[in-house]
């Protein structure tokens, strides 16, 4: 089986990535998985300067395959803020109820939004590919749902929230899900599968 090492330790993300590649015959490591545990800053300006720095970092001690991603929340009444700083947005625990602050008087017709990904691949040979994925939604008025992380509960998408959705119905529709899309045809090119 082939191995890719994911820039990550987020059980979450892992999950993800886990439910779209494996069939491919990929095996997905985490960081702690390849022994790996740099932190590079990100300081980038948008979201794939992010992932590709991530991706570097992670190639730079296993050189092998490796994944990194970037996501982001983007919401058009803010001017695309939170953006690349959407897990700064505010402390652990208070993303969503910071954004329902900041869009308490925004109208139901200027709150969309759309969540980003930009997925860095590097493959064995250390050559870069950049595939990015949307969702677009609006921003509720409350907290809703269990299943999510991040910004999730707020995001709606129709009439419930990405955290409101299963898991099976997330990976179908949602953000790293399509730029995951767009990687795995790449990879079943590339790879044979």
């Amino acid at each position: 089986m082939r191995k890719i090492v994911l820039a990550t330790n987020n059980k979450n993300k892992l999950r993800e990535v886990r439910e779209i590649l494996t069939p491919l015959g990929i095996e997905v490591l985490s960081q702690q998985d390849a022994g790996v545990s740099v932190d590079p800053e990100e300081n980038g300006t948008t979201f794939a300067a992010n992932a590709e720095i991530k991706a570097r970092a992670v190639y730079a001690e296993v050189r092998m395959p490796v994944i990194a991603d970037d996501s982001g929340l983007c919401v058009d009444a803010l001017d695309g803020a939170p953006g690349v700083y959407s897990a700064r947005f505010a402390p652990e625990g208070e993303l969503c109820s910071k954004l329902l602050k900041v869009m308490a008087d925004v109208p139901q017709e200027q709150r969309t939004a759309r969540f980003v990904t930009d997925i860095a691949f590097i493959d064995e040979n250390g050559e870069l590919l950049i595939c990015e994925g949307e969702c677009c939604g609006m921003i509720g008025y409350e907290e809703r749902g269990t299943n999510g992380f991040g910004y999730d509960p707020v995001f709606m998408y129709g009439d419930r929230s990405f955290a409101e959705l299963s898991a099976e119905e997330k990976n179908q529709v949602s953000h790293r899900a399509n730029a995951l899309k767009k990687l795995y045809d790449v990879l079943r090119e590339r790879y044979g599968e």
